[in-house]
């Protein structure tokens, strides 16, 4: 029997391992994102326009959605595969089934941010927390907006009973009725809260103050995580490099803001880009916090697991 010598053994096991290495680097897979037109989605733009997500080895294809309820048919459906989102939306998908699970921040409040804002008509006179009790409050009820009203206000120390609301789902009329004084106050995310502040509006409250409440997710359906896994872990590590440049020059993405209108064109000269969070998820008590505000408005019956909803294995 011919022997052949050690190392030309070595060579063609090293040759093989390459092979399956180089193989699927990310797997062969695009992921389907549903993206609003939100300051949220700026990481995942920059990814695509400076091809990070190519080099991280996925292929990531963006679905328009023109709002959440449009995303979340597209999930439903099965036509899209991640989405930005906020934990009360998690918990909603979850609450018969294990459907999606959070996998990073998306955007999150700061001492020196916002990100959300409880601002009062110019015409009202409100300048102050105090002033809110007992005034109709516009939110989107259900939701992370109806939410962040609640905790934000309670964290000041108003009296639950003296929290009221109006639900205003569409935050565009939220804002109209805002400005012509028809509504008192409203909760109103960044960018439009900019914008509302420049046309009158007093802002009260805002997410800087409890950073604790302030955020919205990265998630994608569990099926798609189960399914490809390293695409996942491809597509956070691209975000991440992207996180990494806007930070480093927020300045630098106008005409991308522009092209997406992520932001209101007559704010566009005067914005500025906020911090984008590093890798992370919520915390086991952000979760909890969320799933004991929903059980109180009756949202939610059951409760769910932290380890079923939130995922941190994918991040860089």
């Amino acid at each position: 029997m011919r022997r052949y010598p050690f190392f030309v053994f070595l060579t063609i096991l090293a040759l093989i391992l390459t092979a399956c290495t180089q193989a699927s680097p990310a797997e062969a897979v695009t992921l389907r994102f549903a993206v609003l037109p939100i300051m949220d989605a700026l990481p995942m733009f920059v990814a695509q326009q400076e091809g990070l997500f190519e080099q991280q080895g996925v292929q990531v294809a963006f679905i328009s959605a023109a709002s959440a309820a449009e995303r979340d048919q597209l999930i439903i459906a099965g036509q899209a595969d991640g989405m930005i989102n906020d934990p009360v939306a998690t918990a909603l998908y979850n609450k018969d089934t294990l459907q999606v699970q959070i996998v990073r921040y998306a955007i999150t409040a700061t001492p020196e941010y916002g990100a959300f804002y409880i601002l009062a008509s110019g015409q009202s006179g409100i300048t102050t927390v105090d002033g809110l009790q007992g005034v109709q409050i516009g939110i989107s009820q259900g939701t992370v907006i109806e939410y962040l009203t609640d905790r934000f206000l309670q964290a000041e120390g108003l009296d639950p009973e003296a929290i009221e609301t109006i639900a205003i789902p569409k935050m565009p009329d939220r804002m109209s009725l805002l400005g012509s004084g028809e509504l008192s106050a409203a909760l109103l995310p960044d960018p439009l809260a900019f914008l509302a502040a420049q046309q009158g509006a007093q802002i009260i409250l805002d997410g800087s103050s409890h950073p604790e409440y302030a955020y919205s997710t990265i998630a994608f359906r569990k099926e798609i995580i189960d399914a490809h896994p390293e695409a996942i872990r491809a597509f956070l590590a691209a975000v991440e490099k992207a996180t990494q440049m806007i930070n480093a020059d927020p300045t630098r993405w106008s005409s991308l803001l522009s092209e997406q209108k992520l932001v209101p064109a007559p704010i566009m000269g005067s914005y500025q880009v906020p911090p984008y969070p590093a890798a992370g998820v919520p915390s086991q008590a952000q979760w909890a916090d969320v799933l004991a505000w929903m059980q109180a408005k009756g949202l939610l019956a059951v409760d769910l697991p932290y380890s079923d909803s939130v995922n941190p294995a994918f991040l860089p």
